[in-house]
């Protein structure tokens, strides 16, 4: 028996997921590339080599890495402790843990600003030494932080929850560090799944504009991100320069989230 056969209705499944696929992501972004193609290729390059526009990409990219690479380590910490310790609270942290999904980005933003201020509870403490939190790239970053946390967190907890554990207890049997077990056993099993929450932290990031406009201070070339002068452009009625600005964005979104794709399926085929 054909193995593709084995369970019926491809053709059926395959069309109603390319008829939504199409009618919720393809068609709609689609509308992006037709507005640009009425300017000019000169036009075009104008506007997304313009020094704001590259000054917003610095920010945005930079921003967005520093901080889907910090939830790497804290969400897998997160992931690990979920998967890996029985305590009391542990369904609520869990819960907790998806909050950033269900909280607007903008509540989050005015919440973040009002308490890592020079005169917030927590961002007092810094401002004694000189050192402000928000208003710069550091809130950009911590504001990206929170959106983003429960991506790694997600994409790494279910790979822990299949890892057997005999494979930790038969390492430690044979004498190997806890480090040691930690690198060369439990790392390379779940490193598609920490490429996967990276990837996806990093993409959001990309595209994060709630909570970033209260905690950023919006300043041209300094603290402007790629989503705020897109705003600004179609405030100006410029609705084709700001699709050019979005095209930028979702290209580089899409070639991060293609390239870590493959990435994720060479370490697959390479042999344990």
């Amino acid at each position: 028996m054909n193995k593709n056969n084995v369970i019926p209705g491809f053709g059926l499944s395959l069309g109603y997921t390319l008829l939504f696929l199409s009618l919720i992501v393809i068609i709609p972004l689609s509308t992006i590339i037709i507005s640009v193609t009425s300017m000019s290729f000169g036009e075009f390059a104008a506007v997304v080599t313009d020094a704001r526009s590259l000054a917003s990409y610095k920010v945005t990219l930079l921003t967005s890495f520093f901080a889907a690479s910090a939830n790497l380590i804290i969400g897998f910490i997160t992931a690990w402790v979920l998967t890996r310790y029985e305590f009391p609270g542990k369904s609520l942290l869990n819960a907790f843990v998806d909050l950033p999904f269900a909280l607007p980005t903008a509540v989050a933003g005015v919440t973040l600003t009002a308490l890592y201020a020079e005169n917030g509870w927590l961002g007092a403490i810094p401002a004694k030494f000189g050192t402000k939190v928000v208003f710069n790239s550091w809130g950009i970053t911590l504001a990206l932080i929170f959106v983003t946390f429960p991506f790694v967190v997600r994409s790494v907890q279910p790979a822990l929850e299949e890892l057997e554990k005999e494979l930790e207890e038969a390492a430690a049997s044979l004498g190997a560090a806890r480090f040691q077990t930690v690198r060369r056993i439990i790392l390379p099993i779940i490193s598609p799944s920490l490429i996967t929450g990276f990837s996806l932290a990093f993409a959001r990031g990309l595209g994060e504009y709630g909570s970033v406009i209260f905690i950023s201070g919006n300043m041209p070339f300094q603290t402007e991100i790629t989503p705020l002068l897109i705003v600004t452009k179609l405030e100006q009625y410029n609705y084709a320069e700001a699709n050019a600005l979005a095209l930028v964005t979702l290209l580089t979104a899409f070639a991060v989230l293609f390239a870590l794709g493959i990435l994720k399926k060479l370490i697959r085929r390479i042999p344990a």
